[in-house]
């Protein structure tokens, strides 16, 4: 698979903090699908317009393992990349990583690029397409433009 990551930055929001004052673990997964979502958007997949073929991504599958804790007021940047694909499921790969506040006020290319910052979590989401009655699809056949673009990427 590609190893090209894309990036996405964010602040850690009170919100998200527990009583410990640090990130509640379960917002690992809101980053990660943050990523993700924004990943098939710059590559042309957005949910939006699988929706509007009748597709549907579902995660089937989930994994965090958490290294350190991010904490409110951090700069956090998640890195995204495909790490396997099969015309009926789709697997990305995930870092959270708390960058410095220049790094993250600095403009940088959010595709293409290699994981920099402080390891905070990685994981994985596998992913199966289904159609609008939840019956698994072959994007191949359903959807063979958007089965050629992400082979394009890998």
């Amino acid at each position: 698979m590609t190893e090209a990551w894309q990036l996405e930055k964010m602040r850690v929001q009170y919100k998200d903090t527990d009583q410990m004052g640090i990130v509640h673990h379960g917002n690992y997964v809101t980053w990660f699908e943050v990523g993700r979502t924004e990943w098939m958007r710059n590559y042309g997949i957005a949910y939006k317009k699988m929706e509007n073929l009748g597709l549907l991504l579902p995660v089937i599958d989930v994994n965090v393992n958490y290294k350190k804790s991010a904490h409110f007021d951090d700069c956090i940047a998640i890195f995204t990349k495909i790490s396997n694909l099969s015309p009926v499921r789709l697997e990305f790969l995930y870092e959270a990583r708390k960058i410095s506040e220049k790094e993250f006020k600095q403009t940088v290319k959010k595709e293409a690029i290699e994981p920099f910052g402080e390891l905070l979590a990685k994981g994985s989401t596998m992913h199966m397409w289904v159609n609008q009655k939840w019956k698994p699809a072959r994007i191949n056949k359903e959807a063979p433009e958007v089965y050629t673009a992400l082979q394009s990427l890998i």
